[in-house]
């Protein structure tokens, strides 16, 4: 995960807060940018929970899963956020799946994290209901979901569940730096903004002299410790992914292999990537972890530059990823 600092000229405006069940950071370059900065990103966090959450009973995600079997007319932004996790899947050949969603449940991260970590792990009355759904997982995957751009419609397989949690987060990054951005030009021109959810990084604007430095860290929540490496970003978008947060139980935790229908146990634990957008960054840094040994070459094949630590602790620079970042 990862924790916004900055080097050269300083930032004057910096608020955090949670949302979308993770901790927000919002960074500008001129303190008078920041009220609408953040109302812009406080709007788009709220448009994607309302479309894309598993948890709310209101989200059209948990509508569109309910009417799985049927063609279901959508929103744009839900359209948007499907293709994306259709794309991720295609750009790893699976690894990244977005029907996933039964595995998950199958693997007791059957309601918001909080709630999830707060209740233990899932009650014994519900065993048979997560073997069903770990049977059902191998039903179809992600070639069998039907998008109709045209239309704005989505065909979801009988017995699939998407989860579009990951992409929609780190895209959701994307377009509030943006948003954000825009927002803050009605009032001091040209200003710089970073936003990080949840340790997924994006950026829009110009950055301050020596660029946003984001410090690196496994739980974006936690103090860094001193020494902590760190990188610094002018444009794009940085993500994290890691096996030691959100985890529960008997240390089964939110990263699901799709090949098994189980928490991925590869020789990562966390996996840091820089890419064009937080979207991609994301992408790359959730396949990696499913990949496991091949995730090295499917890093460095793409040119992606990336840090991976091993489940023991030993780190890894790929792509060109500063050796003193590391």
């Amino acid at each position: 995960m990862s924790r916004a600092a900055t080097t050269g000229r300083p930032v004057t405006g910096d608020a955090a807060w949670r949302a979308l069940g993770t901790g927000v950071r919002l960074l500008v370059t001129d303190a008078a940018a920041l009220p609408p900065a953040r109302s812009a990103v406080e709007a788009e966090l709220a448009a994607t929970d309302l479309v894309c959450s598993r948890f709310r009973p209101d989200a059209e995600l948990v509508r569109l899963n309910a009417r799985a079997g049927r063609e279901v007319r959508v929103s744009a932004r839900l359209l948007d956020a499907v293709t994306l996790a259709l794309r991720a899947a295609a750009l790893t050949e699976g690894a990244v799946d977005p029907t996933v969603g039964a595995a998950l449940v199958a693997a007791g991260y059957d309601r918001d994290f909080p709630l999830l970590a707060a209740g233990g792990a899932p009650g014994r009355g519900r065993r048979a209901d997560r073997l069903r759904l770990r049977l059902r997982h191998r039903a179809a995957d992600w070639r069998s979901v039907r998008v109709d751009p045209a239309a704005s419609t989505v065909r979801v397989p009988s017995g699939v569940r998407l989860d579009l949690g990951a992409t929609a987060k780190a895209a959701c990054a994307d377009r509030a730096a943006a948003a954000a951005r825009d927002a803050a030009a009605a009032v001091v021109a040209h200003a710089g903004v970073l936003v990080s959810l949840g340790g997924d990084v994006a950026v829009a604007g110009p950055a301050p002299a020596g660029g946003w430095r984001v410090l690196l860290a496994e739980d974006h929540a936690a103090s860094p410790s001193a020494g902590a490496p760190a990188v610094t970003v002018t444009g794009g978008g940085l993500a994290s992914s890691s096996t030691t947060v959100r985890r529960w139980g008997d240390g089964a935790h939110h990263l699901i292999d799709p090949r098994t229908g189980r928490p991925a146990a590869g020789p990562w634990r966390t996996a840091t990537v820089a890419a064009g957008s937080c979207a991609d960054a994301n992408i790359a840094s959730t396949a990696a972890l499913v990949l496991g040994e091949d995730a090295v070459a499917w890093l460095a094949g793409r040119d992606l530059p990336a840090r991976l630590v091993g489940t023991h602790g030993r780190v890894l620079a790929v792509g060109g990823w500063p050796e003193d970042a590391s």
